[in-house]
């Protein structure tokens, strides 16, 4: 069975009813809002082979085949770690538990907090081979201008997955979890993500999903309060397996997560909210001290080439970033409308952007009394 995006040692009933409330730590650039339950495994401390390479990435961003396609190219042995949140991640690398990693996939708000923390080595563009295959809005991000510190791995938007065989109606918005709450009743999960579960609520109310306006918070905080009930959890990725079995009717989730469960149950479907959602981007970066950074620009020039990136595509539902690598696609996946929506729908989305600490701050304290209440 295909893992989902986000999926880490959660994928069932009992990892729902095991969620823990997360703690109210603050630092500078650290993690207010972390309840991964991440114990700081993995790797050594120090790696020092040439001939191996250590990647920390998301659960089902790589697969044996693109790992032994890479080791037959280069020689390279590739050994991969898994999170399940960007600050799971984070809290690791800051903590010295990142030492043996090579190359790491934060999502793109994230780049920008590592960079500020000084964790990434920029990148040195004279030993990359296929940048200029990248789509050109993909070439100069805003969360990293000129993809100085990172190249884009895929990207896709946040929505709402539901059973239409279960619903009276067609969901079109993001109200339809509260004007249809006793249907729903236990019956829906939301991302375990703080920016994510604000900025919809935000954006259901008509404000931005990076709002800094404390009322428009506050107010995102209290529609939330009054769905709250109607939740059967706060998970990322512990959803899929119960919308599989019928044991919930819609859940929030990620574009081409939905493309994995309707592949095995077509009347799950997938929904952009029409006041607007997330558009995400996950990326690739060196650590500023990765042991192999022979092997990590190995790596990316690897990733850069299409014939890898269309393979990887049609075996796990990405969407590319790759302009010479989307050209080689089927024409089904290219009209695809959750792996590529149309501009209509993009013009309505937003990147997650990094905020001041004293907001993220405020995001957080009403994370937790969300969670607690």
């Amino acid at each position: 069975m295909t893992q989902t995006r986000r999926q880490f040692l959660q994928s069932s009933a009992a990892a729902l009813s095991s969620m823990a409330l997360s703690g109210c730590g603050w630092t500078l650039g650290g993690n207010p809002f972390d309840d991964s339950g991440d114990e700081m495994t993995g790797p050594p401390m120090t790696q020092t082979s040439a001939n191996d390479l250590y990647i920390y990435t998301w659960a089902d961003y790589t697969d044996s085949e693109l790992i032994e396609t890479f080791r037959k190219q280069t020689g390279i042995k590739v050994i991969v770690d898994i999170f399940d949140s960007n600050e799971a991640m984070l809290a690791k690398v800051q903590a010295g538990g990142g030492g043996a990693y090579s190359i790491i996939y934060p999502s793109d708000s994230w780049v920008k907090r590592m960079v500020e923390l000084r964790l990434l080595q920029p990148l040195d563009h004279s030993r990359l081979k296929g940048i200029n295959n990248l789509f050109e809005k993909f070439q100069n991000p805003d969360y990293d201008p000129g993809n100085r510190y990172s190249l884009p791995f895929t990207w896709g938007t946040t929505g709402l997955i539901y059973n239409a065989e279960k619903l009276s109606s067609t969901p079109k918005d993001w109200d339809y979890l509260w004007e249809h709450q006793k249907e729903l009743s236990r019956k829906v999960t939301l991302i375990n993500d703080p920016r994510e579960v604000i900025g919809a609520s935000l954006r259901s109310l008509g404000y931005s999903y990076n709002s800094e306006n404390p009322a428009e918070i506050q107010a995102a905080y209290e529609k939330l309060l009054n769905l709250k009930g109607t939740l059967a959890t706060f998970t990322t990725d512990g959803w899929r397996d119960l919308i599989l079995a019928g044991d919930l009717t819609m859940a929030m989730g990620f574009s081409f997560d939905a493309l994995n469960v309707a592949n095995e149950n077509p009347n799950l479907k997938y929904l952009v909210p029409q006041s607007g959602t997330s558009l995400w981007i996950d990326t690739m970066v060196i650590p500023a001290g990765a042991p192999n950074v022979a092997g990590a620009y190995k790596w990316l020039n690897f990733m850069l080439q299409p014939e890898v990136t269309v393979s990887l595509c049609e075996r796990l539902y990405f969407a590319t970033p790759n302009k010479q690598a989307y050209a080689q696609l089927s024409q089904d996946l290219q009209e695809n409308p959750t792996l590529f929506p149309p501009e209509s729908v993009l013009e309505k989305c937003e990147g997650i952007i990094p905020l001041s600490i004293e907001k993220e701050k405020t995001y957080a304290r009403y994370w937790i009394k969300l969670k607690s209440s």
